[in-house]
């Protein structure tokens, strides 16, 4: 069922459902039921347990999976995304319950679907590449480190005096409260922990943590073990979605805007990452641009009913992909039998210990974090680059991921700017009788007795700006030759250091030639005026050229000095 790749300049705003439904065969219906009722039985604890680790009741995870996971398939620009609850956003949204309530975190996923489909609108899916692979992995692996930490207390059946929301505070009462351990509830902990280790190795097909949540229910049930249930701490509901507008205000907007544009990056990021996995899995291409519309009505739909931000579920997609999953009617299917389960069966979710829960967190940030990344990075990376993953790492455990994007963008991006100043060059060439296998070399060109050559290597940016002050260190010359063959790109302050060298030309009497000016930084130098300043006759396709127009130059000269 693989399709075509599209390029670039054809990807249109079209969900995948509408291409792929024109070929669809009877063959692929069964194999996308089949799959959908799978990765269904998947989503369920997952849904659950993600719920409850972002501060929510287990119907609000279940209410994201099949409301959100319908809204992507449907609208979606892949073919086999499951969307739903992820990992990624538990500590975010559960900060902003704590902080706000569900009405702020309706309003905050509101605002982040809106940016989210504008996002799409805009044409902005490609854009998502140029956030850094170090910074991707180093918040990816901080909110790992806070989801696990987070879970220790309900897995050792710990009693905490306050009820602390930052990490940090969270690890200072872990201490505190040491002693208050609970043996039967670390019993269980541990049990169910080792189920979802060792059984995908002896029956993969079953999933792991549908297992651990039947053994760790019927342990607790029938054993008489003290310990604390989804029943004993929330209100469990088996009612289905209510639409559900929150209040809203000015004021609330835009206090709620930080955790909205978190909620979109994040979204974004993880929902594309996700296409990407899976079109190398089935040899696809995703439309990326649709896919922030439908992550973005997902989330708005999401919220109206009660649920928590969704994005694209990578292993739940790959686990469609491996069971047959071929076109989005395969998540459609997911999030049905999510539905009907919530109906039929919420009442037992009841009897789920919350050891359990914490265990398949446990795992869930194991295999979110990414660590085979860091320990790669650290072995292969340059210290600035290691010096970015760990610095977003670190603030997304101690602040926030808003606090850790924001600095590790910045870091990356000075860092990025000064390796392109260290590759920008500019030296002088003179007359010099040598041997090159280089036809261009400026070293094989014969040049006027009194023209000097400079060549510009690498990008002309304001970061590289201080390279380009010895151009013109020898005054008595009549011609400077500029070549500028290696200069990809220019920026306003290129432009304007290249003036600045053309006035100082100027006030001694030499005259200026480009040679192989490329496309960038000659339209820059046109809008800029400055072509039209030097003629556009001093303005050369080739070092050749460039000498033979430095000669006529310098013949003129002589001519004006003769007479």
């Amino acid at each position: 069922m693989a399709e075509k790749a599209l390029k670039p300049t054809e990807e249109k705003l079209k969900p995948k459902l509408f291409s792929v439904m024109k070929t669809y065969t009877k063959e692929q219906f069964i194999k996308d039921i089949i799959a959908g009722i799978i990765v269904a039985i998947i989503a369920l604890p997952l849904s659950i347990a993600l719920a409850l680790a972002s501060g929510v009741g287990p119907e609000q995870g279940l209410y994201t999976a099949i409301i959100a996971g319908f809204i992507v398939s449907f609208l979606g620009g892949s073919r086999v995304q499951i969307a739903g609850p992820t990992a990624a956003f538990a500590t975010t949204v559960a900060g902003i319950v704590a902080a706000e309530g569900m009405d702020g975190l309706a309003i905050s996923a509101i605002m982040a679907g809106i940016i989210l489909i504008i996002m799409g609108l805009c044409r902005f899916g490609t854009l998502i590449k140029y956030i850094p692979g170090t910074i991707t992995t180093g918040f990816t692996f901080g909110i790992a480190v806070t989801i696990l930490l987070g879970q220790i207390k309900d897995f050792m059946g710990l009693t905490f005096k306050n009820k602390p929301i930052e990490t940090i505070d969270k690890v200072k009462e872990i201490v505190n409260c040491i002693d208050t351990i609970n043996w039967q509830a670390l019993l269980v902990g541990v049990i169910s922990l080792a189920i979802l280790i060792f059984w995908p190795k002896k029956l993969e097909k079953i999933p792991a943590s549908l297992i651990a949540v039947i053994v760790g229910s019927l342990l607790v049930k029938f054993s008489g073990l003290e310990v604390n249930t989804i029943d004993s701490l929330y209100d469990i509901s088996n009612s289905l979605p209510r639409p559900t507008v929150p209040d809203v205000t000015f004021a609330r907007v835009r206090a709620l805007l930080p955790n909205a544009f978190t909620i979109a990056v994040l979204a974004a990021v993880e929902s594309l990452l996700s296409c990407v996995v899976a079109d190398g899995m089935i040899g696809s291409k995703h439309r990326s641009n649709m896919e922030l519309v439908a992550q973005g009505a997902a989330n708005i739909g999401s919220a109206f009913f009660g649920g928590i931000p969704a994005t694209g579920a990578i292993a739940r997609t790959a686990a469609n992909v491996k069971n047959g999953g071929r076109t989005p009617v395969a998540g459609m299917v997911h999030s049905v039998v999510v539905l009907a389960t919530l109906v039929a069966l919420m009442k037992y979710a009841g009897y789920i210990p919350m050891p359990t829960i914490a265990a398949i967190l446990f795992v869930v940030a194991y295999n979110m974090s990414g660590w085979r990344n860091i320990r790669n990075t650290v072995k292969t990376a340059p210290k600035s680059d290691i010096a970015v993953l760990f610095v977003t790492l670190v603030l997304t455990v101690i602040f926030d991921l808003v606090v850790a994007i924001g600095v590790g963008m910045v870091m990356a991006a000075l860092l990025f700017m000064k390796r392109m100043a260290d590759v920008t060059e500019a030296h002088a060439w003179v007359d010099v009788d040598d041997e090159d296998t280089d036809p261009d070399n400026i070293l094989l060109k014969k040049i006027p007795r009194n023209t000097r050559v400079f060549e510009i290597n690498g990008p002309m940016f304001f970061a590289a700006s201080d390279k380009y002050k010895y151009v013109l260190s020898d005054q008595n010359i009549d011609v400077l030759c500029i070549r500028m063959r290696n200069v990809p790109a220019i920026d306003a302050t290129g432009v304007e250091a290249l003036m600045r060298i053309v006035k100082r030309c100027d006030r001694h009497n030499v005259k200026v030639v480009f040679s192989h000016v490329n496309e960038q930084p000659m339209k820059a130098m046109t809008k800029a005026g400055f072509v039209d300043k030097i003629g556009r006759e001093n303005f050369c396709d080739h070092i050749d050229t460039a000498l033979l127009r430095a000669e006529a130059i310098e013949n003129e000269i002589a001519a004006k000095r003769a007479s």
